[in-house]
């Protein structure tokens, strides 16, 4: 029996079987220049982002993460960093973002405290209750089946836990939503294709957060995979947004 289920590949709607596939090939075409791009998007934002995360999750010595759609390293590296002593599982589906990430000089300062797994995050390879920290930035929203993904974090980590998603979000004020559109749809895909070469994977990511549910809405998908205590705080007035969930 085939499964006829379909979901959006940006304003798309490809067979579920496909999606997985599609987001390999944008990001394994813009991976030499995934960390430039970041910069030239965001004007460097997503880096306070990124500390942001860092100082609500406030990591401490001895805590083994898992970085879910990890890619070149970023939060993984803050991560380390901050826990003086601990370990990082980087994991993600596409491998050139990994090779990227290696390359990086933060990676040879911590190489015994890092590991790097090419893996889907709706099928994570780990056992029950392994994990004190689970993250993912940037990534749920280009996962087949968000919900899964949750359920898999939960499953993998240990009670008492902590589940921290980052994630592109909505403005709650139509207008200044109205005018982040007009900048997100004329200037991200010609700087993708100005950076990368490639406009096309940046017509999708910005398609693929106008697809991805609100912050309430993904709140109550996290209260659904399980997670307590779950609240979420906007950044830069909701152009992103942090997600918290404990597994008690």
């Amino acid at each position: 029996m085939t499964n006829d289920r379909t979901t959006h590949f940006g304003f798309e709607t490809v067979p579920e079987g496909d999606k997985a596939e599609l987001v390999r090939g944008v990001f394994s075409s813009v991976a030499s220049k995934y960390d430039v791009m970041n910069d030239a998007m965001s004007l460097g934002i997503h880096r306070i982002w990124k500390d942001a995360m860092m100082d609500w999750l406030a990591p401490r010595s001895g805590q083994k993460l898992l970085d879910v759609a990890g890619g070149t390293g970023d939060v993984a590296f803050r991560f380390l960093k901050r826990a003086k002593i601990g370990h990082a599982t980087v994991l993600d589906l596409t491998e050139p973002m990994l090779i990227e990430g290696r390359k990086r000089a933060d990676a040879a300062q911590l190489e015994s405290s890092l590991d790097w797994i090419v893996g889907d995050a709706m099928a994570l390879p780990f056992e029950d209750n392994t994990f004190d920290v689970y993250t993912i930035s940037f990534g749920i929203r280009n996962v087949t089946r968000p919900q899964d993904a949750l359920r898999e974090a939960y499953r993998v980590l240990k009670p008492g836990g902590r589940l921290m998603v980052l994630e592109f979000s909505q403005i709650p004020n139509d207008m200044l939503q109205k005018m982040y559109d007009v900048y997100s749809f004329n200037a991200i895909p010609a700087m993708g294709k100005l950076i990368t070469g490639d406009r096309d994977s940046y017509q999708y990511l910005v398609e693929s957060i106008r697809k991805f549910p609100d912050q309430d809405t993904f709140l109550g998908m996290i209260e659904d995979a399980g997670f307590d205590n779950s609240k979420f705080r906007n950044l830069s007035l909701g152009i992103a947004c942090l997600h918290s969930g404990w597994k008690l």
